[in-house]
């Protein structure tokens, strides 16, 4: 089984993916960008406010590409599950918004289409639920993508993907305090795949 944790910066979902590990020592965890030379690519392009909006759509595709062949694949493969801090509506969601001011028509199904090829869909996927503004302050805005107006769009592409797939994504309030939603998705992981998490 393949479950993605995805939301908008600053929603905390990477605070309790990496809680998770520990209690789920027997899960494979495993995020994008990646620690390959793929994802490195990826972060230096967020950095850069020049980068070629299209150009840094296919840097994450290519990362992503490499995560599933090396990563994902082998794992589900072994009938192990597999947790992943961000994943393709990730890329659905905020490169769509980069796009946004290019001249493609359609850029969410653009994004896509590009994936619908190779790409192995999530079984379950938990969206951390923040607003924009919420999330731009908790991040920081320290890069191109953290900030609320850009935030808003992906927000915006985010609820398209949750309106066309509802049986997939399971909402978790990310306004709640860290314990809470750490509760919130060890309950959701339990009912999704009969584990536990080890008591600490």
């Amino acid at each position: 089984m393949l479950i993605t944790l995805e939301g908008l910066d600053g929603s905390g979902k990477t605070t309790v993916w990496e809680a998770l590990r520990d209690a789920y020592p027997e899960v494979v965890f495993t995020r994008e960008p990646t620690e390959s030379w793929y994802g490195e690519a990826v972060e230096r392009s967020m950095t850069d406010d020049d980068a070629d909006p299209l150009a840094e759509l296919f840097l994450y595709t290519a990362d992503h590409a490499a995560h599933l062949s090396r990563v994902v694949e082998p794992a589900l493969a072994e009938g192990k599950v597999v947790i992943s801090d961000r994943y393709t509506d990730s890329r659905y969601a905020y490169q769509a918004a980069s796009l946004s001011e290019t001249e493609l028509q359609r850029p969410l199904e653009y994004v896509r289409g590009i994936h619908q090829a190779f790409t192995r869909e999530p079984d379950a996927t938990l969206y951390f639920d923040l607003d924009p503004r919420t999330a731009a302050e908790r991040a920081g805005a320290e890069n191109k993508f953290e900030h609320a107006g850009f935030l808003a769009e992906v927000e915006s592409n985010y609820q398209r993907l949750r309106d066309a797939e509802p049986e997939r994504f399971v909402e978790v309030d990310a306004s709640e305090p860290p314990e809470v939603v750490i509760d919130r998705v060890e309950d959701v992981i339990a009912d999704l795949t009969d584990q536990q998490p080890d008591p600490l």
